[in-house]
C-alpha cells in the first residue's frame, strides 16, 4: 500500500527574483510565428538547455531609464502591472533582456520610427550588446548618444507567473508580448543564448520536434496557437483588464515529479495539504493510496469494480475514528480499507442506506462531524460535515443541503481530489 503523509516541517524559504519576459511574435506563411531562443548548457541552472523567451531579471539601472521611455509612464504601468510604483522597471527590463540575447531593440528614433539595426556594422551591433550586457548606465548611453527612445508602447502586458514552491530558483515574471521590429535579424549572444528559431507555437510544443520546455513556456505556446495572427494575440493582451498570478504546484505521480497548472483536477488540494511546496503530495490517484489531508482526515482510494473510489477516516484528540465510505465494494477494496485504518474506527457511516437524523452530531473531540441529508433527492443520500475544517464529504460537488453560507470552504467527493468551493 501506498501512503503520502505531509511532513509538519515547512519547506526553507527560498529568494524570489522578479523577472520581465518579452515574447516577440510575427506572422510567417502558415500563421503566428514566436521566437524561440535556446540557452546554453550550464550546470546548476534548470534552465539549461532549454528552449525559452528572451527574458532575465531586473536590473538596479532600469529605473534611470524611465525617462527615456516613450507612449507609457510609471504610473500607467505600474497600474497596468498592479503594483504601487516602479512598473515601468518590467518594460525597461523585457526591452533591455530582448536586446541582450536576442539582438532586437525596440527603440525609435527621434521621429517615433522603430530603429533599423540590420544595415549597422555586425562588429558596431556586437559591442553594443556586450556593453549593454555589462550593465550600468551602458543602454542609457547608447540611447542619449543617438537620440533613440525606448518603444515600450509597443510592448503588451501578457501574463504573469511565479514559479512553484519548493524549487531551487523561484522567479515571478511578468511576460509581454509585442511585433518583432523590421529590419532586425534575431541573433543569440553565444553565451546565454546559442540558438534561435522562428517557430508556429503547436511547431514548438510537438514532441516530434524535441524542443527542452520548462512548464511555463509550455503553457503559453499553448496559449499562443489559438491566435490567428500575431495582431489578433496583441489585441487579446491589451484588451485584458486583469491578469491574475499563475503558480504551479509540484506534486509526484506516475510519470515522476512535475508541475501542476491551475485548472488541473488535483490543483486545489495542493494548495491546501501542501502549502510550503514539499511536493509530497500526488496529481494522480491510484489504488491503494493513503492521503492525509489534515491531522483529522485520512483518505483511502481503493478500487470498486474498475472504479476508483474515496473513503475516509475522520478522528479527532481520543484517537477514535469515522470511517465515510461510498458504499460497499469488493473484498479488495474492504481489505484496502481495513488496512489504512489509523486507528480504532468506533463509527462506520455510508452516503447510502440508513443514515442517521439530520443534523446529528459525533463528537470526535476536538472536533466534531455533523450529518446532513441531502435535499430534493429520492435516493437519499447524505453528507457530513467536518465542521472545524468546513469539509462536506459529499457524492457530488453539487450537493445540495441545508447549510449557511460560508459553513463549506471544501468538498471531500469520493470520486477524485479535494475540491475548493
Amino acid at each position: 500500500m501506498t501512503t503520502s503523509i505531509p511532513s509538519p516541517s515547512p519547506a526553507p524559504m527560498r529568494p524570489v527574483r522578479v523577472a520581465a519576459t518579452l515574447i516577440v511574435l510575427r506572422d510567417g506563411p502558415s500563421g503566428l510565428e514566436v521566437l524561440m531562443l535556446r540557452r546554453a548548457e550550464k550546470e546548476a541552472d534548470q534552465n539549461s538547455g532549454a528552449s525559452v523567451f528572451p527574458g532575465g531579471t531586473l536590473d538596479a539601472q532600469d529605473r534611470a531609464l524611465h525617462a527615456l521611455c516613450d507612449g507609457v509612464d510609471d504610473a500607467a504601468a505600474s497600474l497596468r502591472l498592479g503594483i504601487p510604483v516602479n512598473g515601468l522597471d518590467y518594460y525597461v527590463a523585457a526591452v533591455r533582456e530582448c536586446f541582450e540575447e536576442a539582438g532586437l531593440l525596440f527603440a525609435g528614433d527621434a521621429d517615433g520610427r522603430l530603429v533599423e539595426l540590420d544595415d549597422m556594422p555586425s562588429q558596431e551591433l556586437v559591442a553594443l550588446r556586450l556593453a549593454v550586457e555589462e550593465g550600468g548606465d551602458a543602454l542609457r548611453n547608447l540611447c542619449t548618444g543617438r537620440g533613440w527612445r525606448l518603444a515600450v508602447e509597443r510592448l503588451a502586458y501578457f501574463s504573469h507567473w511565479l514559479t512553484p514552491l519548493g524549487m531551487p530558483r523561484r522567479f515571478d515574471t511578468r511576460f509581454f508580448v509585442a511585433l518583432a521590429p523590421p529590419r532586425q535579424s534575431a541573433r543569440p549572444d553565444g553565451r546565454e543564448t546559442v540558438e534561435h528559431m522562428w517557430l508556429r507555437p503547436a511547431d514548438a510544443v510537438d514532441p516530434a520536434r524535441g524542443l527542452k520546455l520548462m512548464n511555463v513556456q509550455r503553457r503559453i505556446l499553448l496559449q499562443l496557437a489559438t491566435f490567428e495572427n500575431a495582431q489578433a494575440c496583441i489585441e487579446f493582451a491589451r484588451e485584458l483588464r486583469e491578469i491574475p498570478l499563475v503558480m504551479p504546484r509540484i506534486a509526484d505521480g506516475p510519470a515522476g515529479r512535475r508541475p501542476v497548472n491551475p485548472g488541473e483536477p488535483a490543483y486545489d488540494e495542493l494548495s491546501r495539504i501542501d502549502p510550503d511546496g514539499l511536493a509530497n503530495a500526488r496529481y494522480e490517484l491510484a489504488s491503494g493510496l493513503a492521503m492525509q489531508l489534515s491531522p483529522r482526515v485520512l483518505r483511502v482510494t481503493a478500487l470498486r469494480g474498475e472504479a476508483l473510489v474515496n473513503s475516509y477516516f475522520v478522528g479527532g484528540d481520543r484517537n477514535e475514528w469515522v470511517l465515510i465510505d461510498a458504499g460497499q465494494g469488493d473484498e479488495c477494496h474492504a481489505a484496502t480499507v481495513r488496512a489504512s485504518a489509523p486507528g480504532p474506527v468506533r463509527w462506520t457511516l455510508a452516503i447510502h442506506g440508513e443514515p442517521l437524523p439530520h443534523g446529528h452530531r459525533i463528537d470526535l473531540g476536538g472536533c466534531t462531524l455533523r450529518v446532513l441529508h441531502q435535499l430534493g433527492r429520492e435516493d437519499a443520500l447524505a453528507c457530513f460535515l467536518l465542521e472545524e475544517e468546513k469539509t462536506l464529504f459529499a457524492a457530488d460537488a453539487g450537493s445540495s443541503t441545508a447549510l449557511d453560507a460560508g459553513e463549506v470552504e471544501w468538498i471531500a467527493p469520493f470520486s477524485g481530489f479535494l475540491i475548493r468551493r
